[in-house]
């Protein structure tokens, strides 16, 4: 999967491709910015900001439409299993966000590992019905804080084997 996104990507200018890798759910933050770095030449600034930017892009649309898309999916008996299956992914996430609000969900987006960030903490919040002004902050927040960890893993791992 990485390769044939590397493909698509590296037929556009390479800012373009930082903005979409990072747009891609399971991808975003944490491929867009090695990516940016490593291959496209990009400084760890001008990585970190695409990719921040390009993973943020997508949440309002997520947190103002998914419940829709849901509902509109569910009346094809071929989509009902996904549906239920990344609605019980989300539902999963629900309890640390409803117990520590705010921080739960800034959490869950801020730690770049499969299964959490910005797809996943709008996700959550829509099914959640959380308000955007308190949802929006958070994910940001988040976003931004996983953003600093993957440069800097990245930019640390290039100087620990001298790249």
């Amino acid at each position: 999967m990485t390769e044939s996104l590397l493909s698509l990507i590296s037929n556009m200018p390479h800012w373009l491709g930082v903005l979409l890798l990072s747009m891609i759910p399971v991808a975003e933050l944490r491929l867009a910015i090695p990516v940016a770095i490593t291959t496209f030449g990009f400084n760890w600034v001008q990585a970190f900001a695409l990719a921040v930017i390009g993973n943020l892009i997508p949440v309002p649309f997520i947190m103002w439409l998914i419940r829709p898309i849901f509902e509109w999916m569910r009346k094809f008996k071929v989509f009902k299993n996904l549906i239920d299956k990344i609605e019980k992914r989300g539902n999963s996430k629900a309890d640390t966000v409803l117990k520590y609000k705010f921080w739960g969900l800034f959490v869950l987006v801020a730690i770049p590992l499969p299964g959490t960030g910005a797809w996943t903490g709008a996700l959550v919040a829509a099914l959640l019905d959380l308000r955007f002004k308190n949802a929006i902050p958070a994910i940001t927040m988040g976003v931004i804080a996983a953003g600093i960890i993957v440069t800097a893993a990245t930019t640390g791992m290039l100087k620990i084997f001298g790249i």
